[in-house]
């Protein structure tokens, strides 16, 4: 898939039978393939933008989501989330490149939970998420280094077990641990490029305070143990990148 975002001057894209104009602070997600065209249009002298593409069955699973949810054409601020990220990304290339298929593999991991956690949560905010699911979200977002249990993120909320976990699901989209995994494998990829950082570090930098359980947890998400991905020079598929 195709995510890409309109620095400046204007654009158009094809998506089917209906063409669109974009302008500053539109982005346009499409497949490939698909029956889709964009291009300068005839009244538009230039068009800056930034873009990303991302393989793999899961990035296609994520784009159905956003896609049926959002559409083809997103609005988003330059310093939305996913906007944000993309220039960390760019600096990041530009400083220290691309070392191996990993990184690649990452990076698109990293930009797709942004594009998730912005979409799904980040404009709930809008919505207004209810205020104990709020409280349990920027407490998993500021605390996920900690040694977290589900008991004491719903203590948090203030609400019982049970009717904290079927509002947490319905309004953020996910168990609340499955949540914290998200945010904590998504900090740990960026610790594992740090090779001065042991294994034990870095999952205690992301709130494991055993490697053995950390390990554990990442193989499964990921198919492969923390030293086997800083390690590898091999590629992996994007689609072992994702959560389901």
């Amino acid at each position: 898939m195709i995510f890409q975002y309109t620095l400046g001057g204007k654009g158009a894209i094809r998506i089917g039978e209906n063409t669109y104009s974009l302008k500053k602070g539109e982005a346009f997600l499409v497949q490939l393939p698909s029956d889709h065209e964009y291009y300068l249009p005839d009244d538009s002298s230039h068009w800056e933008f930034v873009y990303m593409t991302v393989y793999g069955q899961e990035a296609l699973h994520y784009f159905h989501t956003l896609t049926e949810n959002y559409g083809h054409i997103l609005e988003l601020s330059i310093d939305s989330r996913p906007i944000k990220h993309i220039f960390h990304l760019l600096d990041r290339i530009q400083t220290i490149g691309i070392q191996h298929s990993y990184d690649a593999s990452a990076y698109a991991y990293s930009f797709l939970m942004e594009c998730m956690q912005y979409f799904q949560h980040d404009q709930n905010e809008g919505e207004k998420l209810p205020v104990s699911i709020a409280k349990a979200v920027n407490f998993i977002e500021q605390h996920y280094q900690e040694d977290l249990t589900l008991s004491s993120i719903v203590d948090i909320s203030g609400l019982s077990k049970y009717h904290f976990a079927r509002l947490f699901h319905k309004t953020v989209h996910d168990t609340p641990i499955k949540y914290l995994t998200k945010i904590r494998v998504n900090h740990s990829l960026d610790l594992l490029q740090k090779k001065e950082l042991s294994i034990e570090e870095v999952a205690r930098s992301v709130g494991y305070t055993n490697a053995n359980y950390f390990t554990k947890v990442f193989k499964g998400v990921l198919d492969v143990t923390p030293s086997e991905y800083r390690n590898s020079q091999s590629f992996m598929p994007v689609n072992q990148l994702f959560l389901d």
